[in-house]
């Protein structure tokens, strides 16, 4: 807990060094990122954030990211999940982040199996050019966040940059890395690690 504090304490202290960023865009996994990883969540009371998760949502807002969750929610399609369910869920996500003043810009999901072949699973893009064309999303300027090498896929197929982060299934992703083509820009412990390591890059490259 100290840990986290301390990194939310140095990170919001810098906040204000940082140039203006404009037209930047974070696509944030949810379950294993943003919350705790309980395959397939049915009730909004089994959600339960990450220490520093809201905390990185409120500083992504500060430089100037949008800031867009897209979730694989194969539950629905395997028969585990309904969709009334997730979207009980996320609406209780959503509402729990605002409280705490974290605003989101948008939250997408695919309802899918992974044998549906569909254009909206991750890591193909199909979610993420609805969001850039319903958000006039700059893509060019798209980091991807998230715990499983589908993300990280999801970043290269965009473009643009991925961070693989240690908390959900990311541990044991990192250790598939040796054993597969995609590499993460960068890896960190969690969502405030990665949002500080953002933070670092803005500060290297203010234009």
């Amino acid at each position: 807990m100290f840990k986290v504090i301390h990194q939310i304490v140095a990170l919001t202290e810098r906040i204000t060094m940082i140039c203006d960023v404009h037209d930047m865009v974070a696509f944030l996994d949810r379950d294993g990122t943003i919350i705790e990883e309980k395959d397939f969540i049915k009730s909004p009371d089994e959600i339960e954030f990450i220490p520093g998760s809201i905390e990185a949502i409120r500083i992504l807002k500060k430089l100037g990211y949008k800031i867009v969750v897209i979730s694989n929610q194969s539950g629905i399609g395997r028969g585990i999940l309904t969709e009334k369910m997730v979207k009980e869920v996320n609406e209780s996500f959503i509402r729990k982040l605002m409280e705490n003043g974290a605003l989101i810009d948008a939250l997408y999901f695919c309802p899918h199996h992974p044998d549906d072949d569909c254009d909206c699973r991750k890591p193909k893009t199909g979610l993420i050019q609805k969001a850039a064309a319903e958000h006039k999303l700059d893509l060019e300027k798209a980091v991807v966040i998230g715990d499983k090498l589908s993300d990280l896929e999801l970043g290269k197929n965009l473009g643009g940059k991925s961070i693989l982060v240690l908390t959900g299934y990311g541990k044991k992703e990192w250790e598939k890395l040796q054993d597969v083509t995609i590499k993460p820009d960068f890896i960190a412990d969690d969502l405030l690690g990665a949002v500080n390591w953002l933070m670092n890059l803005s500060n290297h490259n203010p234009n």
